[in-house]
Order: C-alpha cells, then structure tokens, then sequence
C-alpha cells in the first residue's frame, strides 16, 4: 500500500509539474511574440519618419538651391507665374500666428486644467471634463466655419475691414489648442502626490497657494509636453487658418492685415501646381518641417534648464 501511495504522488507532481512547464513555456512565448509585435511596430513607426523626410529633403533642398536659398527664404514675393518664389512674407506670419495662440490659448488652457484639477466641483467637473475632451475630437474644417461665421463678424464690428486678419487667426488656433494642453496639463497635476499639496498645507500655506506653489511647480514637465503639442497643432493646422486668415501672401504691415501661412500656401496651390511651381510647395514643407523641428528643440532645452 506504501508503495502505491508513493507512486500515485508522483504522478500527481510530475502531472502538475508538467502543467506548470506548459504555462512557463505559453507565457514565454506569448512575451517573445508581443516584443516582436512592438519591435515590428517601432521599426515601422521609424522607417515613416524617415521616408518623409528623405522625400522632403530629396525634393526640396535641390529646389531651393535652384531658385537660390536667400531669393527662396527671404524673398518677399509669392508669384509662381513670374517665377519669383519668395516665402518671408509667409515665415513671417506662421510665426506671429502660432505666437498669437500661444499668448491666447497657453494661459487659458493652464487656468482650466488647475481649475479642474484642483478647484471644481463634482458635479461640475462631469460636465466640463467631458466638453473638453470633446473639443479635441472636433474636425478643423468645423472649427474654421465657427471661426467664419461667428469670430469674422466679431472682428468686422470691433476693428472694421473684412474680419479675417492676424487677430483671428490667432483666437481660432488658441481656441483649438486649448483641448491638448488643457488634458495633458491637467493629467500632470493630478500624477503630482498628494503629499506635496498637504506638506504645503502643513506649514501653514492656504488652498491656492499650495497648488500654485507646490503642486504647479512640481508639474512643470507635463505641462510643457503639453505645450508642445498645443505648438505643433497650430503650427501644423491648415484648413480653419485658410478659412480665416485673408489668404494674402504679402509682409504683415499689422495684427489687422491679412496673412497667409506656410501650410495654407501648400493647400491653396500643391492641387494645380506643376514642375518649379511643384517643387517649391514640397520646399515650403522642408521650411515648415526645419520650424516645427526649432520649436521643439527650443522647448527642450527650456525644459532642462527648468530641470
């Protein structure tokens, strides 16, 4: 009987043994699998970014020394027909136009996130968290009818002229860039712990200013990630700035005249364009690829100086 008892337990162990080995060697793989999975996906994500911009810089850069650098980069005539491609008047006003949302859009989307973080209600927050996660989800070409029916007739009473100048161009992109920063800055403030808010409340700081000088701070880095993609959105955004901004390729002589930005020029003409014409569009986009590229380098060394 002792012997039989012995035997019946080793079949139960080498059983669950076995089982065991099975499930080792099902999770393993599964994890091989899954690192493949991503590998695959990274390589992919890399191999985009860098066909685009071998196309862009394979296009370009021949195109811009044909017309020559300085003429292409500080000319400040757009006439395809007469072979003059001189895109300043357009630097220009991507610059001051993304500048404008940045001044309209980054304070109030900050506000906002430390309001619903930190100051409203329950019941409220139900409401506008849902409202501003909306807005994100809301195509351009809505926001550029919102910005032509009512922001247009707004500046047309207050300022006279036509309506579509710097100034609303700038409202419309603050506008839009509000959903990003307002998600992420608000994510960074809620991810600071709990104990830097009641530290500060501990030595005696009220409410207000424990989040503004304790919680804020401390939530620097998110926010400025933030801030970057609000950046990179009104930089990059096209159809609700042609909707609004005058469409005129000419040096900006004040906030109320009308512009046309980079992006907007390659929409307008890339549809009829052809040959030189052609060419200095997709250089348009190697200007706007370098821009884009100096904001975000700019913001990264502000980032670690802050650090």
């Amino acid at each position: 009987m002792a012997r039989q008892r012995r035997a019946g337990l080793l079949r139960c162990l080498n059983g669950k043994t076995g089982v065991t080995m099975k499930a080792v060697n099902t999770h393993h793989v599964r994890e091989t699998a899954m690192k493949i999975v991503f590998l695959i996906t990274a390589c992919v994500s890399i191999l985009a970014v860098v066909l685009i911009c071998v196309f862009l810089f394979a296009n370009g850069i021949p195109t811009m020394h044909e017309i020559g650098f300085l003429k292409f980069l500080f000319g400040t005539t757009w006439a395809p027909n007469q072979n003059l491609y001189g895109i300043f008047p357009m630097i220009i006003a991507s610059i001051v136009v993304t500048a404008g949302a940045i001044a309209i859009g980054v304070p109030a989307g900050l506000l906002c996130a430390i309001f619903l973080a930190h100051f409203c209600p329950g019941k409220l927050y139900k409401l506008l968290k849902p409202a501003a996660e909306l807005l994100a989800g809301i195509p351009s070409i809505v926001y550029g009818f919102f910005g032509l029916v009512v922001i247009v007739p707004i500046m047309q009473r207050l300022v006279g002229g036509g309506g579509k100048n710097i100034i609303t161009a700038s409202v419309m992109l603050g506008i839009m860039i509000l959903p990003t920063i307002i998600n992420v800055a608000e994510s960074s403030l809620r991810a600071v712990p709990q104990s830097y808010y009641e530290g500060s409340l501990a030595l005696g700081a009220t409410h207000e200013r424990s989040v503004f000088s304790a919680t804020l701070p401390a939530a620097k880095s998110g926010i400025l990630a933030g801030i970057i993609l609000g950046v990179g959105r009104a930089v990059g955004e096209t159809m609700a700035v042609v909707m609004v901004a005058g469409n005129q390729p000419i040096l900006p002589e004040s906030l109320l005249s009308g512009v046309r930005t980079l992006t907007a020029n390659i929409v307008l003409e890339m549809g009829y364009a052809t040959d030189l014409h052609r060419e200095a569009l997709i250089a348009c986009g190697v200007v706007l690829f370098v821009f884009i590229l100096l904001i975000n380098l700019c913001f990264s060394a502000l980032k670690r100086r802050m650090e």
